[in-house]
């Protein structure tokens, strides 16, 4: 029998590259579908593609929308990207990063493609616990998807195997995530994780996700391998 299918939402960071992992390990058939919306660190469609290469991913969608048509986000207009914030200044609130309605619209094309291709099955990297404040990174979130699905779906209606989104990375520290991809053979020194890079896609080592990936890599006691623009420093956590 042919391996399952599964629809990957990848983005060429920490998260959904260790995501992807977890699925080719679970015994899918990796389609992988990644996002050129607009966003400022474009740099991460590059090595979306490296990461679904070396991955050996059975298709990888690169899909383009423009997000900046709307804006509203520190990732898609001209606002400027917070830097050196605290633990608790990067849990505090939704940060100006926060790309309005972006997980819906992706899961959205990931659903429509897992029809095409007759799969059940959606992969998303989100993560509720090492995370910006998204509102759409949240289990609450997930599950209120999941119901949609269950209706707007042909095999929702018609009745068939469950379209599941599977979030194997919800519950886990950033440590966990990346101990998870190195006992699965992840490289991570394809990924990227910046939301403001130079134009040849070094790392600022002062944003909100460059902190949290640093943060990450320092409590699981492995040396992150990708370059930063200045020396970096972890955000300092509360007492």
């Amino acid at each position: 029998m042919s391996p399952p299918k599964a629809v990957v939402l990848l983005s060429g960071g920490v998260d959904s590259t260790t995501t992807a992992a977890i699925a080719r390990a679970e015994g899918f058939e990796v389609y992988a579908l990644t996002f050129d919306y607009g966003q400022r660190h474009r740099i991460e469609i590059d090595r979306a593609r490296l990461v679904g290469r070396q991955l050996g991913v059975r298709d990888h969608a690169v899909v383009t929308i423009d997000l900046r048509a709307f804006g509203g986000s520190a990732l898609t207009s001209d606002i400027a990207v917070p830097k050196h914030r605290s633990v608790d200044e990067i849990g505090g609130g939704i940060p100006v990063t926060y790309v309005p309605a972006r997980n819906t619209i992706f899961l959205s094309f990931a659903l429509a493609w897992a029809e095409v291709l007759g799969s059940h099955d959606i992969f998303m990297g989100v993560n509720a616990l090492d995370y910006s404040g998204y509102p759409d990174c949240r289990p609450e979130y997930i599950a209120a998807y999941q119901r949609m699905a269950d209706l707007a779906t042909r095999v929702g209606v018609e009745g068939g195997p469950r379209l599941t989104i599977h979030t194997p990375l919800i519950a886990l520290t950033k440590a966990e995530i990346i101990q998870r991809g190195l006992a699965l053979g992840v490289d991570y020194r394809l990924t990227t994780s910046c939301y403001d890079p130079s134009p040849t896609g070094v790392a600022c080592g002062a944003c909100d996700s460059c902190l949290l990936r640093l943060q990450g890599f320092s409590a699981s006691g492995v040396a992150d391998p990708i370059p930063y623009r200045a020396d970096p420093t972890s955000p300092t956590a509360p007492p």
